[in-house]
This record gives structure tokens, C-alpha cells and sequence, in this order.
């Protein structure tokens, strides 16, 4: 006789609590090692007002069904892209009910972490109409996607074309007889493609097609064209819009195609902030200044830097405090011992994971105070370009993008290092680094491929450096290029002074030899495009190594600056010595892992190179006790972070059983597939055994 079961049984752990010492334990011994003020080092980091606003922020999301985020896990794309669709809309109605702002939203998006439908409407549509609209088109377009009447998405990208932006195939051809503009796609390669928002969600966007008058081509320019039914969200007649299907992660985002046949807009849907069509004739009128949209591109910019420090500081969060629990091993040498019992060592512990993590932790403080000083630096711009003062614009523009590339690279290197730091559990996606890796892949890519962005950077710097050796560069307007690059010019065999590792906990030192370096960079490229005749194309790879060096001076730079230039009251004395640690582990970490640049530019010698590298060791031990407190001073709740391994009080191991009892297959004693797949063999090996007692 068979017995029945109850096959709607959820798999359930039984009541035991992990081996001791257990998380909060060690959690607990790790903070009380801190000599600094965890909440002070927030405070300077973020600023106050900003953590109230995050902690009032965060107690309403919890309590909201719309934001509940562990359900993603178990998942498919299409029922993640519907919660996401809840969550923008219950965004829309908070932010009505309560009158949050614009830093609101961002604190909401940034706890919610996850890219979702409406994010392109507020990262690019919105931005771009405020930008590029004139007073007409305010009203008509940007006001009302304000009041999300109208949901935009930009597109710009095609099938055949990303990076190269002239060379766009969708065109727009003037129609004087009616006044309207013709959009078309002439090939298969001119579809829009990889456009977030616009694959279901967007009735408008914000298109970038060459602008053909008289059969003249003036390049890409932006229109304003809707492109779906207000009443029912049908393509209007002549578009075919959908959306490009899975991707490596960002799957809550609907990327879409867009082709145009023969499609008309009216002369309003140009816009014409600063470049004109006049009715009628069809008259270009020229901007004033072509590059007053570059403003916009800095600050876009400046947010993307600022993202990479928060992804590292993400990573090392979630590594460094399971790496406080995680014990694996007895070390014979230093046996760990909790009450009189020899326990396995804590894998914190181990110098090769305080090596890779701790140097994770000082890049993600630097990348954040860097993305600060950029955002200054844009609103100074911003004022002297109101001035009619354009003379700081190109330095920031070609940092801003060198930035954006180099820091995005090293967030998704560094957020992988975390990743794998956290051994056979961070392949889990209860450790909350899963999603967000994939989910930061596109980073690399999008806002300007990394290495096209290298190019903007160091065309530049070879400007520059051009400029200066033909004495044309106004000297009294100096900025951190034309002095580092003037240094190198006055003094090209400048030699590292350091006799001993300590001598190297020097920012002179550390700026000089950042600048040296890259001003030796700057010099040698020069010297093979203008006297040895070497193409542009054959020096890309030192192209975007000159750009690399000048940016990690960049980020040097910004770090000591931001220590220094803090007041008392701001920076407490404790904190103001651990930030300096920080930056020194920070610069001489990067100068060790570019060592061979420092070597050949003869900045340094191979005895100095050994120095350096015991140095960095020196500074590693140094942070070690202060390992989980920096990381909780970056301030991230257990809801943000949404992960196992990396919870604020260490029940890591309780919280991924937790996790494991949601899974769906666990739901039931027996999988569905049991009768059809499995059953049939079993069965069969079990008549063979019976047969052959017979």
C-alpha cells in the first residue's frame, strides 16, 4: 500500500543556530576596533541633511508592498518589468502626496536599486527638453512630461551606430510646402536600437537624426516626436517600435528598436534652444556657442562618477563584512581563539583579502569625493559661461569624460573582485552583488563607449601640451593640466627623491610623480604623431593610457584636496586621519599596480618601485582594524543592499536559509516534473532489480 503525502509542503530548516562564534560576534569585536566616529565620517562624506532624508526615505519604502525588493530573485523578466511598472507609478504618487523633490526621487531610486521603465524620462528626455527646448517648446513638451502627460525616452543609438554620433543614418529632411520634417529609416542599420523606455513605455522621444535641408546635411539634431497614441499606446501610422528582447542583466528596463517610414512632424517637434530652421525658407541658423550643451554632458557625467564610487562601496560593504564572519582554516602561526577554543581564522583576516578588499574601500572614497569636486567645478563653469567665460569648459569636459571612463571600469572590476572575495556564496544571487553586477555592465558602454571616451580626453591634453610648447596657452588661467603639463616642460628629467617607504606618505611627492608621469605620456605621444608620422589609429592603446594617467591624477588629486581643504568642525581629527590613510593606500596602490608606467617615465627607480610596494602593505595593515567601520560609514541599509553575506547585524548565515525557503522549487516535496522526467528510469531500474530476484 502506498502512502499519500501532502506534496504542498515548503521545504523548512530545521531550528539550529550556526557553530559560534557567529556573526554579530564578530561583527560586534570588528566595530569596536574603529578609532574614528563611524557616523561623523557619514556625515562628512554625504552630508547631514542628505542621511536624514535617506533614513525618512527608507522607512516608507519598507513599509510599501511597491518597493518590497527579495521577490526579484525568483523572478522572470516579464514579472519583474510588471513590479517595476508599480513602483514608477507608486513613485509618481508619493512624490505628489508628499512633495518629494527631485533629490527625493533619486534617494527613492537609489534605496530601490534597480533600473526601472520611467528611468530614461528622468535621466534623458526630461534633461534633454530642459536643455534644448525653446520658451514654445517648454510648454508644450517639457512641462508636460514634468506632469508624466507625456513619457520620453532618448534616442540616439542605432543598429549600425553608437559611439561614431555623425555617422547616424535616420534622417530628417526639411518639407518647406508644409513646413514639417520628413524622419525616415533609409537602411536596416538606421533602426533606433538599445533606446531604454522606449521597447513599451515611452509615447515620445526625444530622436537625433540628420537634419537635411535643400539637400543639404547639417548632421544630427534633436526633434521631438511622439510616437505613440495618447488614447490607446498604439505605434502611430508610419513607426515600428518594440523591444529588443534579454539582455545580460538591465532587464527591467524595456530597450527598444524604432523605425521610421516617411514619418512627419510638425516645425515645433525641432528643437530650437539654440539652433533654428526658419518656417517657410528653411534658413540654419547656427548656435551662438556650439558648445553650450556640453554643460549637460558634464553633469550627466559627474552622476556616473558618483554612481562607480557608490558600486565599489556596494561591493566592499558586502565582502568586507562577510569576510568578518567567513572563517575558513586554523592559521598555526596566529591561531584565532574565541573563548579558550582555537577557532578557523576569519577570512578578513588573510593579507591577500585585506590586499584586494581594503584597496577597493580607499577607491571607492576617492571615486566618491572626485564625482564632488566635479559637480564644483560644473557649477563654477556654469557661471563663468553666464559670464560669456568659456575658458574653463574644455578641461572639464575632456576630465569629465576620462572620468566616466576610467571609474566605471574600475567599479565593474572592482564590484567582480568583491564578488569573488566572497568565495562559492557570492556566485549566489542572495549575495546581493549578483544583480547588481549585471545590472552595472551597461555603464562601460553607454553615455560614451570607454575607450572612444579616452580619445575626447587625451586629443586635449596633445592640445594642450601643443599649446604650451608654441607659448599660446594663457598661463594665468591655470588649471590642474596646464601645470603639471608646464612642470614637465620646465623640469622634463624630474626624479623621485624618496629613500625609504615612509617618504612616500608625501601628497607632493605622490602629485608630482601622478603628474610626471602623465605629462611623460602626454610628450611621448606627441613625439610620434607629430615627428616620427604616426597615425592616429596606430596609438590608440597609448591614446588611453596617457588618458588613464591623467585621470587617476585627477582622482588623487580630489582626494587630498577634499581632506585638506575640510574644516574642524567638518572633518574631526580622527576621521581626517583615517581619510588620510585612505588617500595615501588609494594613490600608492595605483601607482604599484601602474608601476612599469612610473619605471619607464623615469620618475622612478627599481629600488623605489620595492619601497613602494611595502608601503602599500604598511597601509593595509594600518586600515585593517578600521575595515568594517569604513564600510558601514558609507551608510547603506540592509534594504539597499539586499543581500545575505552583507547584512548590517551578521546573520549571514540565517538570512540565506531564509532566502533558500522562498525559492519556488522548494515549495514542494516533489518536483512537478517528477512523474514525466525522472520517475520513468527509477521505476525502470527498480522492475529490473525485482525481475532479476525472481
Amino acid at each position: 500500500m502506498v502512502t499519500s503525502f501532502n506534496n504542498n509542503v515548503p521545504t523548512k530548516f530545521p531550528k539550529l543556530q550556526p557553530k559560534a562564534p557567529n556573526g554579530p560576534d564578530l561583527l560586534q569585536i570588528e566595530r569596536s576596533k574603529a578609532s574614528f566616529d563611524v557616523d561623523a565620517l557619514s556625515k562628512f562624506t554625504y552630508g547631514e541633511e542628505f542621511l536624514k532624508r535617506k533614513d525618512k526615505i527608507l522607512k516608507i519604502l519598507e513599509a510599501e508592498p511597491a518597493f518590497e525588493k527579495t521577490q526579484r530573485f525568483f523572478q522572470g523578466r516579464h514579472e519583474r518589468l510588471m513590479h517595476a511598472y508599480e513602483k514608477d507609478k507608486r513613485t509618481i504618487e508619493l512624490s505628489e502626496e508628499l512633495g518629494w523633490t527631485d533629490e527625493d526621487r533619486y534617494i527613492v531610486n537609489l534605496l530601490y536599486d534597480q533600473p526601472s521603465p520611467y528611468s530614461l524620462h528622468y535621466t534623458m528626455f526630461l534633461p534633454t527638453l530642459k536643455n534644448q527646448c525653446n520658451d514654445e517648446q517648454i510648454k508644450l513638451f517639457y512641462e508636460r512630461a514634468l506632469r508624466h502627460e507625456i513619457i520620453g525616452c532618448y534616442a540616439q543609438t542605432e543598429l549600425g551606430h553608437g559611439s561614431n554620433i555623425q555617422g547616424l543614418e535616420t534622417t530628417a529632411t526639411y518639407i518647406p510646402e508644409t513646413n514639417e520634417f520628413e524622419i525616415h529609416s533609409p537602411h536596416l542599420t538606421s533602426s533606433k536600437w538599445w533606446i531604454g523606455t522606449l521597447g513599451k513605455t515611452a509615447n515620445y522621444a526625444v530622436v537625433m537624426a540628420r537634419l537635411m535641408i535643400h539637400g543639404k546635411d547639417y548632421g544630427p539634431h534633436p526633434f521631438c516626436v511622439q510616437i505613440r497614441s495618447l488614447e490607446d499606446h498604439r505605434p502611430l501610422p508610419g513607426i515600428t517600435v518594440g523591444d529588443i528582447g534579454p539582455k545580460f542583466g538591465y532587464n527591467t528596463i524595456d530597450n527598444g528598436f524604432m523605425m521610421f517610414n516617411h514619418y512627419r512632424v510638425p516645425h515645433i517637434a525641432f528643437l530650437a534652444k539654440f539652433t533654428q530652421v526658419k518656417p517657410g525658407t528653411g534658413e540654419y541658423v547656427k548656435p551662438v556657442n556650439a558648445r553650450l550643451s556640453y554643460g549637460t554632458m558634464v553633469l550627466t557625467r559627474a552622476g556616473i562618477v558618483n554612481g562607480s564610487g557608490l558600486v565599489l562601496a556596494r561591493g566592499a560593504t558586502v565582502a568586507i563584512r562577510y569576510s568578518a564572519i567567513r572563517r575558513q582554516f586554523v592559521d598555526l602561526d596566529e591561531p584565532r581563539k574565541w573563548r579558550n577554543e582555537i577557532i578557523e581564522t576569519p577570512v578578513i583576516d588573510y593579507t591577500q583579502q585585506q590586499y584586494r578588499l581594503l584597496s577597493i574601500v580607499a577607491n571607492a572614497y576617492a571615486v566618491i569625493y572626485a564625482s564632488q569636486e566635479l559637480r564644483d567645478q560644473y557649477e563654477v563653469n556654469q557661471e563663468q559661461m553666464q559670464k560669456g567665460n568659456f575658458s574653463f569648459l574644455a578641461d572639464l569636459h575632456a576630465s569629465s569624460s576620462g572620468l566616466k571612463s576610467l571609474t566605471t571600469t574600475m567599479a565593474l572590476e572592482g564590484l567582480e573582485d568583491c564578488r569573488r572575495a566572497c568565495g562559492g556564496h557570492g556566485f549566489s544571487l542572495f549575495s546581493g552583488l549578483g544583480f547588481a553586477y549585471q545590472d552595472y555592465l551597461p555603464f562601460v558602454t553607454f553615455e560614451g563607449d570607454n575607450y572612444v571616451l579616452t580619445q575626447q580626453t587625451t586629443r586635449y591634453l596633445l592640445k594642450t601640451f601643443r599649446s604650451l610648447i608654441a607659448g599660446k596657452t594663457n598661463t594665468e588661467q591655470k588649471n590642474l593640466t596646464t601645470t603639471y603639463l608646464s612642470q614637465y616642460l620646465q623640469n622634463p628629467n624630474t626624479t623621485c627623491p624618496a629613500i625609504s617607504g615612509a617618504e612616500f606618505l608625501n601628497p607632493e611627492l605622490i602629485l608630482t610623480a601622478f603628474g610626471y608621469r602623465a605629462a611623460y605620456g602626454v610628450a611621448q605621444l606627441v613625439e610620434e604623431l607629430d615627428q616620427n608620422g604616426r597615425s592616429w589609429n596606430s596609438v590608440l592603446v597609448d591614446v588611453a593610457r596617457v588618458c588613464k594617467a591623467h585621470c587617476q591624477l585627477v582622482l588623487v588629486q580630489s582626494f587630498f584636496v577634499r581632506i585638506q581643504q575640510a574644516s574642524e568642525k567638518d572633518l574631526g581629527p580622527e576621521e581626517r586621519k583615517v581619510l588620510q590613510s585612505l588617500a595615501y593606500l588609494f594613490a600608492l596602490h595605483t601607482m604599484e599596480k601602474d608601476v612599469a608606467e612610473f619605471l619607464v617615465s623615469g620618475y622612478l627607480s627599481a629600488a623605489q618601485s620595492k619601497l613602494l610596494k611595502r608601503q602599500v602593505l604598511d597601509l593595509v595593515a594600518l586600515i585593517r582594524p578600521n575595515a568594517v567601520s569604513l564600510v558601514d560609514a558609507f551608510s547603506f541599509p540592509d534594504y539597499f543592499l539586499a543581500s545575505a553575506l552583507g547584512r548590517y547585524d551578521g546573520n549571514v548565515y540565517e538570512a540565506m536559509t531564509e532566502y533558500v525557503e522562498k525559492e519556488p522549487l522548494n515549495q514542494k516535496v516533489v518536483v512537478d516534473g517528477y512523474e514525466k522526467y525522472i520517475k520513468p528510469f527509477v521505476h525502470r531500474g527498480l522492475q529490473r532489480k525485482n525481475d532479476s530476484k525472481l
